[in-house]
């Protein structure tokens, strides 16, 4: 059977070389920076960096094939009793730290500054076209982050790297200097929170979310009122998330606890690939995946995206989270392979567990379609 790959022969391949590269990658290329094309990343906090002149720290890019396109993923550290150097970009951010703790101090040209502290597990998004540093508060140890942009579309479409980084335009209703703009608080509308700050993501309340299954939670994010979107959900003990698909550009960040997920194009085998906190999940374009807690406590990730990611019916409904039998992209638990509850017996008796899926299972026949 076929990898889903589409690979093709060399032949074919070198009539498009000059079209797969971009003036992103030529930009990350000059930075002195490798691209790590991975569906996977073990652990991010043990990645191997680069050194990064530009910025003065370290860094290293994590990028699917097709999610450059869309957004990107970077990995980078501040070194011990250091900073960053100042930047602004015309692009937007949204920041999870790895680990360590210091501040950001950010800043517009009208004269406006807010400075806040962080730690490992602070969530933030850096405002449009703000100027921004960051500082590690030990003189220690390295701070680590990882974040995702939207820089892909944004150099591609101008070509112009002075453009996207020296272009001196505040935006003042994305930031004007609001004193409390970083402070832990925010709005709850339905699922999504509207926030600049998270203090531990770790740790933040979640809304019920029982359309995913499995019980839990989740909570979306509207960040530095930005165009990106990023949203964390939770899973109990012994239990597993429905799988889905959607577009390119989701990086998956697992915040606690530990398991496995599965991917897979339709039409193969699923590939399977352990994680714990720290580790990297990238679904390529329209690939179903799937989470499973084997661990002994409840498993959260959160998952960086650009809105192309969310293919979207009618009503604004994310179709990753309607079944497949009215046309969703969600596998229903009724539907799903035999493959996948007997991995994950297996997987759990590994570690002395019985499943935990029973409710769910009997929930979603409450209100399962009929098939088509």
């Amino acid at each position: 059977m076929a990898d889903g790959n589409a690979l093709v022969k060399d032949e074919l391949a070198a009539k498009f070389r000059t079209e797969k590269d971009s003036p992103y990658t030529r930009w990350v290329a000059a930075e002195g920076l490798d691209i790590i094309a991975a569906h996977y990343v073990p652990d991010l906090r043990t990645v191997e960096l680069k050194p990064w002149e530009r910025r003065g720290g370290r860094g290293v890019f994590i990028n699917h094939e097709a999610t450059r396109t869309s957004n990107d993923c970077y990995v980078c550290e501040i070194p011990a009793g250091g900073s960053l150097a100042p930047q602004r970009q015309l692009f937007e951010e949204m920041i999870l730290i790895l680990e360590g703790q210091g501040s950001t101090r950010v800043w517009n040209d009208a004269g406006a500054e807010v400075s806040f502290e962080w730690q490992a597990g602070s969530l933030f998004a850096i405002p449009l076209n703000t100027h921004h540093q960051h500082f590690n508060g030990s003189g220690l140890k390295a701070a680590r982050f990882v974040a995702s942009t939207n820089l892909p579309p944004v150099l591609n479409l101008y070509d112009d790297v002075d453009f996207v980084f020296g272009t001196a335009r505040d935006f003042p209703g994305r930031f004007d200097g609001e004193p409390d703009y970083f402070s832990p608080k925010g709005e709850q509308k339905g699922l999504l929170l509207d926030t600049n700050f998270v203090a531990d993501a770790a740790n933040l309340a979640l809304v019920e979310a029982k359309e995913r299954g499995a019980g839990g939670g989740h909570i979306r994010f509207s960040m530095a009122k930005g165009s990106m979107n990023s949203h964390i959900s939770q899973f109990p003990v012994a239990t597993y998330k429905k799988g889905h698909r959607h577009g390119p550009g989701a990086h998956v960040i697992i915040l606690t606890g530990t398991g496995y997920s599965l991917m897979w194009p339709e039409g193969e085998e699923p590939r399977r690939y352990e994680w714990g906190p720290g580790s990297l999940i990238v679904p390529p374009n329209m690939w179903f995946h799937q989470h499973f807690n084997t661990g002994p406590e409840p498993a959260r990730y959160l998952a960086f995206k650009h809105e192309g990611v969310a293919i979207r019916n009618a009503q604004g409904v994310p179709k990753a989270w309607i079944s497949r039998r009215i046309g969703g992209d969600q596998i229903d638990y009724a539907d799903e392979s035999p493959f996948v509850r007997d991995t994950f017996r297996k997987a759990l008796a590994e570690r002395g567990l019985e499943p935990r899926m029973d409710e769910a299972y009997a929930a979603e026949l409450e209100t399962l379609p009929p098939k088509p």
